[in-house]
């Protein structure tokens, strides 16, 4: 898990956004080319043991290939997983995507609240005049009271 931010170079109106991000060791295009060539592996050493007679060898590889490829696909579901949060000018942008299905919140700059939910390793609230969102569930847990500190930070130098 990692976060990383940017800040733009206008000192008049400066620019923040913190991208976090699941630390995912496979792009979704190498996670299917791994999986390709361990089911024709697998469906390979099936088809040999099915030609020397062995015929029950080929269903359960097809079935084993199967089984992976399902768990393949729910991982890779959520390998693009992230939160982004933007402090430009007037307005604090939270969004959240998981699975595909993304969330947004906007917020006045000036009424925004950074706080941690429970003790000192728990998510952040980022909220405001009764909208809330939690970010940093790809932050490890030791660091997101940098996190929250680089918030409030950025949020009160506008």
């Amino acid at each position: 898990m990692s976060f990383s931010h940017s800040i733009d170079a206008d000192v008049q109106n400066p620019r923040f956004e913190w991208v976090l991000r699941r630390h995912a060791p496979l792009t979704p295009a190498q996670m299917l080319v791994f999986f390709a060539s361990l089911s024709l592996v697998s469906l390979c050493i099936g088809l040999f043991f099915w030609l020397q007679g062995a015929v029950l060898v080929l269903p359960f590889a097809a079935l084993e290939t199967l089984a992976v490829g399902i768990c393949f696909l729910i991982f890779s579901r959520h390998v693009l997983d992230q939160e982004r949060i933007v402090v430009d000018g007037s307005q604090v942008v939270v969004e959240h995507e998981a699975a595909g299905v993304r969330e947004r919140a906007q917020f006045q700059r000036q009424w925004v609240r950074i706080e941690p939910l429970g003790g000192a390793h728990s998510l952040i609230a980022v909220s405001a005049q009764g909208k809330s969102m939690q970010v940093g569930r790809y932050v490890r847990p030791e660091r997101r009271e940098a996190l929250a500190h680089e918030l409030r930070r950025a949020v009160r130098m506008g």
